[in-house]
């Protein structure tokens, strides 16, 4: 790479050719957050791609402020959705545990094992659904 003076001495890496913008990161923070967002429900597509979205956002939104990127902005978006995706499906995580290792589920789990017939499962569901209303 040869290398030369610029106009009033400053460096430039060739001479008449613009520096050239890397978008990528902001690019992919935007849309890894958008389809966190939109599957956080899943649980592991909001929180993968959820954190994903952080780290490109933020890796965009450095080169941003070194001048190597024009897309701040679109970074700053990308990681803020992927963080909200990732909070979503934090939130959805946690539900399903609380509710896989409360009381009810473990009393609606015993019976469903014990049903012999349909019958008796129906029961145990209209049983759960009571507990689980009621306390």
């Amino acid at each position: 790479m040869a290398s030369a003076r610029g106009h009033y001495g400053t460096w430039q890496p060739h001479p008449g050719v613009p520096h050239e913008r890397r978008n990528g990161f902001g690019i992919a923070a935007l849309v890894l957050g958008l389809v966190a967002l939109v599957s956080f429900w899943t649980v592991i597509g909001g929180i993968v791609l959820g954190v994903l979205a952080i780290v490109f956002g933020v890796l965009g939104y450095r080169r941003k402020k070194r001048g190597t990127a024009t897309n701040g902005a679109m970074a700053i978006i990308g990681a803020v959705a992927g963080l909200l995706g990732l909070i979503g499906s934090a939130i959805i995580l946690a539900a399903g545990v609380a509710v896989f290792n409360s009381d009810e589920f473990k009393s609606y789990s015993d019976c469903v094992r014990h049903a012999d017939t349909q019958a008796e499962r129906d029961q145990c569901s209209k049983d759960f659904n009571r507990d689980v209303n009621n306390g």
